[in-house]
């Protein structure tokens, strides 16, 4: 059947189209240049207009296109619409019927998938999504025609609800999941650890996402919850104690996770290890020979001996690398050397021993070449970078050669070594789930151990324990952006915050915490406390007033209870501690530098030295360029991470902090702690 304008009509309409022809499932329309074939299965509507002499025929496509065809004699416009109309709505009902079964399907693999008996995974949702997305590529017409008929309409909104709502779907289910283990399994909940587990832990236990990043903050009970996540595997039977990695970045942690495991669990085939305990595992089984660790890994001196001894020599022997030594450290460190051969300088050479310390240990850790680090180096300080790398090079062959004649490896080695192994297929990774404590201080070579595990077996779960607002190992190459950007790197998983602290006060908690989110580039999150504490929990002082704090602190500290003295630098310690053993008999005194108070607490905090000098708090920063390739970028907010240690001294406290200032020359965080309200104290 076929449908023409008419003479006047075509001369009239001036319009590119004049005819329609039917085909087997579709039409045809065509003039006298061009011709446009419309399949059945690709309209949305036909309509039958007439116009003041003649009529029209729309035909509706996809994204809002449209076909016309003017000009034909208004009877034969009527029967052709009706008789071409007849045919598509014939075509369309036997097509519906496949569609709904296709949409039947679909939705019975959505079932399996979200059935209410487990996690729904936000990678379910994906997959759920992307399932319904193929689906419709097999329809055989447009998805916007699904609502015209009564047995697609229904199966289609709910497919459509899943892929506008998936989310919330995803939520509602999870929550009510959630809150019905919470209910069966309370008896494991209220004895897996010595006190009951708190809503917002036994939630994390319980999330079953594949990357999990779990936000402690300070004394909210991370190590609770490493252990009864473990515990949680178990029971649900989810994995054997064999199948479970739990890793933490220092023999102390590990030891302690250990010892809560076995008092807790009783499975002694979980151990926890370090990074690099892992990293040895691994080589050891993948039947190459067993390595072994460099003594030189067992202490600093032995490291800092080598390292001078080599660049010594190098002075010595080489006036060229003298003079780029003398350049370095005078132009770019600003240090004074002596006149001469100033590499024969003990003073200098104890100053610089530590750095090139760090210098080598970021290098190793990069592990590629000269030429890839000189590659990956900012371009704006890449010209100095090459330099000094230069400079490096036979301090880096100085120790390489150590290594060779001890038939050992460093660390970086070992991990470097560790990732290749996997990467050839040499070990198999036995883990299903692996728990990370103390997240925030990962390192890309870390993460790069990590997400090697992982890509052995997709199905590898990652439950990640960390506090952003305690990222302070920056200098020995840890990233906070792999905690705070987790999901980029480790995939769309989840976070979830422990949201109470059992170590101090809601006043310490709240000057903290205002103190600390002040940097917009902190995650954030809720931390209440179980006490109230007073105005004075927190407090500024003169710091010509300690030893009267010291004084006063003796009349009423308890037995047993711990004063914890923390300064920015180790010989800030103050010389009158020296006498404090009997002038302060009775108290627990202890001085320790912020850096290694992390995972300490006390009853009572003094914190030493906020002031505005050389040895300032916060620290001025001073790096070379060997560290601003190196190391992670430096984030935009000022002092972003001096504040995070400054909200790690402040949490180690359970019932009082001071803060004790320079009154001449204050420290920057004195004006920022007073606008937060803290109070001056003009005496203990």
């Amino acid at each position: 059947m076929e449908l023409k304008a008419t003479a006047i009509g075509k001369h009239l309409a001036q319009h590119p189209y004049n005819r329609v022809r039917m085909l087997n499932a579709g039409v045809e329309v065509s003039g006298e240049r061009h011709q446009y074939l419309i399949p059945f299965n690709q309209l949305l509507a036909i309509h039958c207009k007439r116009g003041l002499v003649w009529g029209e025929l729309e035909f509706e496509l996809p994204q809002h296109q449209v076909v016309r065809l003017h000009g034909t004699e208004w009877n034969a416009t009527q029967r052709f619409f009706h008789h071409l109309n007849q045919c598509w709505q014939r075509w369309s009902a036997e097509m519906s019927e496949i569609a709904a079964s296709v949409l039947r399907q679909q939705l019975e693999a959505v079932a399996l998938i979200a059935g209410n008996q487990h996690w729904l995974r936000r990678e379910d949702l994906a997959v759920i999504q992307g399932g319904i997305r193929e689906a419709c590529q097999a329809l055989p017409f447009p998805a916007a025609r699904l609502d015209e008929f009564e047995h697609c309409r229904t199966l289609w909104r709910r497919c459509q609800a899943w892929l506008k709502e998936g989310e919330t779907y995803r939520e509602q289910q999870n929550d009510a999941w959630t809150h019905q283990m919470l209910q069966e399994h309370r008896d494991f909940f209220e004895t897996i650890e010595s006190a009951p587990l708190n809503v917002s832990q036994a939630r994390a236990v319980v999330n079953g996402e594949s990357s999990l990043l779990v936000l402690a903050g300070a004394g909210s009970g991370k190590t609770s919850v490493l252990v009864a996540r473990a515990g949680w595997l178990l029971l649900r039977q989810e994995a054997l104690p064999e199948q479970i990695l739990l890793l933490a970045f220092g023999r102390n942690a590990a030891r302690e996770i250990d010892e809560r495991i076995a008092q807790r669990l009783h499975a002694e085939a979980i151990t926890a290890r370090t990074f690099h305990s892992l990293a040895l595992y691994i080589l050891q089984q993948s039947g190459g020979k067993i390595p072994r660790i460099s003594q030189l890994e067992t202490g600093s001196a032995a490291r800092q001996h080598l390292l001078i001894e080599a660049w010594q020599q190098q002075c010595q022997n080489k006036k060229t690398q003298a003079v780029g030594w003398r350049q370095w450290l005078s132009d770019e460190l600003g240090w004074a050397l002596p006149e001469g051969e100033f590499w024969k300088d003990e003073k200098l050479a104890c100053r610089l021993a530590p750095r090139l310390e760090r210098w080598l240990g970021l290098m190793r850790m990069h592990g590629g070449s000269q030429a890839v680090m000189i590659a990956d180096c900012p371009e704006e300080i890449g010209a100095t970078f090459q330099k000094r790398i230069r400079l490096m090079a036979p301090l880096l062959k100085a120790w390489k050669s150590a290594l060779k004649e001890e038939g050992a490896v460093d660390f970086s080695g070992l991990i470097h070594q560790a990732i290749n192994a996997l990467n050839k297929g040499r070990f198999i990774s036995p883990w299903k789930h692996i728990l990370v404590d103390e997240f925030q201080d990962i390192s890309p070579q870390r993460a790069a151990l990590l997400e090697a595990l992982r890509r052995q077996n997709t199905q590898t779960t990652l439950f990640a324990v960390g506090d952003d607002w305690q990222a302070i190992y920056r200098f020995s190459g840890a990233e906070l952006s792999l905690t705070t950007a987790f999901e980029q790197t480790f995939g769309g998983g989840d976070y979830v915050a422990l949201d109470t602290t059992y170590r101090f006060n809601r006043r310490i908690g709240e000057i903290a915490s205002r103190f600390i989110q002040q940097n917009p580039g902190q995650l954030e999150k809720p931390l209440n406390s179980l006490t109230l504490g007073d105005k004075n929990a927190v407090a500024l002082l003169g710091e010509d007033k300690f030893e009267a704090l010291l004084d006063k602190l003796s009349g009423y500290v308890e037995n047993g209870q711990r004063v914890l003295i923390l300064a920015r630098y180790h010989y800030l310690r103050p010389a009158v501690l020296d006498k404090a053993a009997t002038r302060w008999p009775k108290l627990c005194l202890d001085f320790l530098t912020i850096h290694a108070s992390k995972g300490q607490q006390a009853d009572y905090v003094i914190i030493l030295g906020l002031q505005n000098e050389p040895d300032a708090f916060p620290a001025k920063t001073r790096e070379s360029v060997i560290e601003q390739a190196l190391l992670p970028p430096q984030e935009d907010f000022p002092d972003a991470e001096e504040r995070r240690l400054l909200y790690v001294a402040l949490t180690r406290a359970k019932h009082r902090v001071w803060l004790l200032y320079h009154s001449q020359r204050p420290s920057i965080f004195v004006d920022t702690l007073k606008q937060l309200g803290v109070p001056v104290l003009r005496k203990p």
